[in-house]
């Protein structure tokens, strides 16, 4: 079994992100249940705008699409802006939307079988909404939902805190993101052993 986070803070590496550690703690949940992770913050990479599986040259997008491809569980991080996720986590979107036309031998979506799930972090409210953005898209594009399949924090109305500056991981936020991994997993391995029907 294996995980792919695309963490898609507006900062490049190395600069710390409160998404990164959002979604690093997640896979450490995916670890502890057996499952090889990786991580690809998106910043670091060239993904050109489009709806295509390879833009060609100057388009890193082929690399990610390609670890995309061979996990089982993908997880979405994003910081909320302006009430919407990152716009390099639309970007994504729009780029794995090229995926809609993709079938295997069978004629299934090649997302089909795969499970998706969110990490949102913002300093006020609206991961409900940027979670809700997500799941549409990545369900229309074929991954499977398990329930409660995001784990976010957002802090009070304007304060100024990120969540990476916090002394401690609050309980309620380790809580749900056991959860979001426990339920990525049980779902991702019943997929596996019964795949949905062909198309």
């Amino acid at each position: 079994m294996r995980a792919l986070s695309l963490t898609c803070t507006l900062n490049s590496s190395p600069t710390s992100s409160s998404s990164q550690l959002l979604s690093d703690q997640v896979l450490r949940e995916l670890e502890k249940l057996d499952v090889a992770t990786a991580t690809a913050r998106v910043a670091d990479y060239a993904v050109l705008p489009g709806i295509g599986t390879d833009l060609g040259e100057g388009d890193d997008w082929p690399q990610l699409r390609e670890k995309v491809l061979q996990a089982d569980i993908l997880l979405l991080a994003t910081p909320i802006w302006l009430g919407h996720p990152s716009s390099i986590c639309q970007r994504v979107l729009e780029r794995l939307n090229a995926e809609s036309s993709e079938t295997d031998a069978e004629g299934r979506p090649l997302m089909y079988g795969k499970v998706a799930a969110v990490a949102v972090v913002g300093n006020e409210d609206g991961a409900h909404k940027v979670s809700a953005d997500l799941f549409q898209g990545l369900n229309d594009i074929g991954f499977s939902l398990a329930p409660g399949a995001v784990t976010y924090w957002v802090g009070e109305a304007q304060h100024g805190t990120d969540y990476k500056d916090l002394d401690a991981t609050p309980d309620e936020v380790a809580h749900t993101t056991h959860t979001v991994a426990a339920n990525a997993v049980h779902l991702a391995r019943l997929l596996k052993q019964t795949p949905y029907p062909p198309s």
